[in-house]
């Protein structure tokens, strides 16, 4: 799931890379990790990927390498993330979530959700629809893992974070769209995030007719013109865009907007002048990225 603008790695590039991750020689370890650093959130996204490499040697020294360049200074590593308009969702997720939990794993993430999306394929029958296929992600993220929204503590700022989320089985539609989205990923089933006011929701478009997951209920199944009823308090023209999937740099800045208002409740004036500034990047990157 990247961003439209983003660069991702040459499949090419990607091997030579591979090739090299377990290489013990000193000049190669240091030549690898400053290619990584030169290439920034692209870098992370390569490694995060390389963590689950089935050749042990080379997922040991991509999971070490994964979290010396993530682990120092995470506030100016997601800055770093923002400012290169590389918006490829789960590494977003995941550097968004060590600025307030630096000791999170990131390894930690993949092996949930391989394990999630992994029982989520034995369910999987073929040929099925979109329709049944998100039928059984329901079935076990919010039936056998037991997610839920969080209806008692909702502005609480851990339900932002993807680690909290997975901790707890609980948060905001946001948050368990994104988890939603990227077990999706995983079972090679693209949905799209839908940035709808109020609530947050996954969005399919592979079959005939549209429909949007409302993840926050459970996974209900909504139509258009069930959501039409439910933006009508909103007075919004509804115009097509209003349907259609957001961008991943918007989730994600979402999330920030997000969490200024959960610590602006909480009196956490640092926090919140912390992620005001991080929606200030998405917002300037976007208008460079117009210009």
């Amino acid at each position: 799931m990247n961003e439209k603008n983003s660069v991702p790695l040459k499949t090419s590039r990607k091997h030579a890379l591979l090739g090299l991750l377990d290489d013990t020689t000193s000049s190669v370890r240091t030549a690898v990790r400053a290619e990584l650093e030169r290439l920034g959130p692209v870098g992370v996204s390569f490694l995060r990927e390389a963590v689950l490499h089935p050749e042990s040697s080379v997922g040991c020294a991509a999971r070490e390498l994964l979290e010396s360049l993530t682990g120092g200074q995470p506030e100016r590593v997601f800055r770093d993330f923002i400012r290169s308009f590389h918006y490829e969702l789960e590494t977003g997720v995941l550097l968004l979530d060590r600025v307030a939990n630096p000791d999170v794993g990131m390894v930690d993430y993949e092996r949930f959700l391989a394990e999630v999306s992994d029982r989520c394929r034995e369910l999987l029958l073929h040929p099925s629809t979109a329709w049944e296929k998100c039928r059984i992600l329901n079935r076990v993220i919010f039936g056998e893992y037991g997610f839920t929204g969080d209806m008692e503590s909702f502005y609480d700022p851990r339900n932002s974070f993807l680690s909290e989320v997975v901790s707890r089985r609980r948060g905001i539609p946001i948050s368990l769209s994104i988890l939603y989205l990227l077990v999706a990923d995983r079972c090679h089933l693209e949905l799209s995030p839908i940035a709808f006011p109020g609530r947050f929701m996954v969005g399919c478009f592979l079959d005939a007719d549209p429909f949007y997951i409302d993840v926050f209920e459970g996974g209900v199944f909504r139509g258009i013109e069930e959501i039409e009823e439910m933006l009508e308090p909103y007075q919004i023209e509804l115009e097509p865009a209003v349907f259609a999937p957001c961008p991943v740099g918007e989730v994600l800045a979402r999330c920030c907007r997000n969490l200024v208002n959960q610590y602006s409740r909480e009196g956490d004036s640092d926090r919140v002048r912390l992620f005001t500034e991080y929606v200030n990047e998405f917002e300037a990157a976007y208008r460079l990225n117009d210009e």
